[in-house]
């Protein structure tokens, strides 16, 4: 399943711009218009990544991301803020409030994908690992579970179970992140996963990996 992405944003254009240009790229998009309706959308949805506009009614970007940094489950959800100001101290203020990223508008949209699919792909490896170290501490014995693997297909797999990036695993199978991550959506589709997070937990299940 494709990770989701809340953009909250009262200016209709930006939010359809950012909407189509993610949904291109290959996420599932839902939007809101006012840093209210994004909240109530965060407990209904529970997206992988939030786009903000600092400057909305009810609750602007500033107090949105105080209140999901509040909430244990949204503490490492990975926020990007988006505004016209551009000053220092307004930068300042919204990597003290918790965002991840400050993108004064107008922005290149290419650069918001860029960094959309950078902090996306930094919160699978992190739950990655998490969930890899969890599951090797707690998991049950199961049987033996065979599936088919070709052999770089388990070289990735590993690499993926020790928290590399793509381009990191590229480095070391000497191959290009576009085709590492052919091998990583075939690994997510042989196991039916959603995500790295769901593929390790299988595979530790299965004892694919040690």
């Amino acid at each position: 399943m494709p990770l989701l992405i809340l953009v909250a944003d009262d200016d209709a254009g930006i939010c359809l711009l950012v909407k189509d240009f993610l949904e291109l790229s290959g996420y599932l998009v839902v939007t809101a218009n006012n840093g209210l309706q994004a909240l109530s959308l965060l407990d209904t949805h529970r997206p992988h990544l939030l786009v903000s506009d600092i400057k909305m009614p009810q609750i602007d970007g500033y107090e949105l991301v105080k209140q999901v940094r509040k909430r244990p489950e949204l503490r490492l959800l990975p926020v990007i803020l988006l505004t016209e100001y551009g000053s220092t101290q307004e930068r300042i203020r919204g990597y003290q409030t918790g965002c991840d990223v400050y993108l004064p508008k107008p922005f290149e949209i290419e650069e918001l994908g860029a960094i959309v699919r950078n902090l996306l792909e930094r919160s699978q490896i992190f739950q990655s690992q998490k969930y890899y170290v969890e599951a090797k501490n707690e998991a049950p014995s199961y049987p033996k579970f065979t599936l088919h693997l070709t052999t770089r297909e388990q070289e990735v797999l590993a690499l993926i179970s020790n928290g590399l990036s793509n381009i990191e695993m590229g480095h070391q199978l000497h191959l290009s992140p576009k085709t590492i991550e052919k091998y990583v959506s075939s690994l997510l589709r042989k196991t039916e996963s959603n995500n790295r997070a769901e593929l390790v937990r299988f595979a530790l299940k299965h004892h694919l990996i040690n």
